[in-house]
């Protein structure tokens, strides 16, 4: 029986955090033979606030392909394609209440309608603070839904030593919950 590899969409909102998603995208390229297929998505406010952030466009460099947020005929925009691995990073409040109310309006929300209805895995980090109730219930219906709620909350008990070992923390740790094998820091493990 042939290995699985893994079919992934990565979404990039406007939410605060670019270098979550640079870190997700560095580490996608390092597991390249886990993977049969990145399709990356960013909305308009990502790349500004990616630009913000980390003072360059490397966005532009991105060496997965790229799809519109208006192009509706990429093809994780349907479950017969079999995109296994949706992971939107960072993630807005406005994108999660779109995907928690089924509104795909955008490329983003209909990859995640696509991940919750065919039952495949949708990890939203989501990264605003403090959370209104309205968040909260929104989380709440993402997660009775099927998806994974994964706070971009750092550790650090492996005491990263500069933003990106920080955001690496995050990163690993959605890494596991999707499957992929990686030589990371785990806790207590001798």
């Amino acid at each position: 029986m042939p290995e699985l590899k893994h079919k992934v969409v990565v979404a990039i909102t406007g939410a605060s955090g670019s270098v979550y998603a640079k870190v997700l995208l560095q580490k996608l390229e390092l597991l390249k033979s886990q993977v049969a297929a990145v399709g990356v998505v960013m909305s308009d406010n990502a790349k500004e606030v990616w630009q913000h952030e980390l003072g360059d466009r490397s966005f532009e460099k991105i060496s997965f392909k790229t799809y519109s947020k208006t192009d509706f005929t990429a093809p994780f925009a349907s479950g017969s394609a079999r995109y296994n691995i949706m992971i939107v990073c960072p993630c807005s409040m406005g994108t999660l209440a779109r995907i928690a109310s089924g509104i795909s309006n955008d490329l983003t929300t209909r990859a995640a309608d696509v991940m919750l209805k065919e039952r495949r895995k949708l990890i939203l980090v989501t990264r605003d603070t403090p959370l209104s109730l309205i968040h909260i219930n929104n989380m709440k219906t993402v997660t009775e839904a099927g998806g994974v709620i994964c706070p971009a909350s750092p550790s650090f008990y492996s005491s990263p030593k500069n933003f990106e070992q920080l955001a690496s923390t995050v990163i690993d740790r959605i890494l596991d919950l999707v499957g992929f094998e990686q030589d990371t820091f785990r806790w207590n493990d001798k």
